[in-house]
């Protein structure tokens, strides 16, 4: 890790050689930091078929993608409102999919505005 930190100060500081030493460590660990977050995330697929989601409660991590896929002949979309995390997405045809990443943790009910018995909980850690 600490190898990484230093190829990443030594470009910094071979691009950006007004910056000192101390300044390009930190920003080096910043980029890595942010660089790790983004690798360790996780896509999950699911679907919307029936008038129904395919799971009723799935557990992520913080910064993980759920990726609803319309698999159904009519369009749907999904909203989610609570007081620190709302999504109210666009209508998805047949065959599309939305991507939402939940970026605060805790347990939230997904629906769909068109379908709304379609429930599913997912849950934040």
């Amino acid at each position: 890790m600490m190898a990484r930190i230093i190829v990443l100060v030594e470009r910094a500081r071979a691009s950006l050689g007004r910056l000192s030493g101390s300044r390009l460590l930190l920003l080096g660990i910043g980029l890595l930091a942010l660089g790790e977050a983004a690798i360790a995330a996780q896509n999950f697929r699911v679907s919307q078929k029936g008038r129904a989601f395919n799971l009723k409660e799935i557990t992520i991590a913080l910064g993980d993608t759920v990726l609803f896929g319309n698999d159904d002949d009519f369009i749907h979309q999904i909203y989610v409102k609570s007081d620190n995390f709302n999504v109210d997405t666009a209508e998805s045809y047949p065959g599309n999919s939305m991507p939402v990443v939940f970026t605060k943790r805790g347990t939230f009910e997904v629906h769909c505005h068109i379908h709304p018995k379609m429930g599913l909980v997912v849950t934040v850690k």
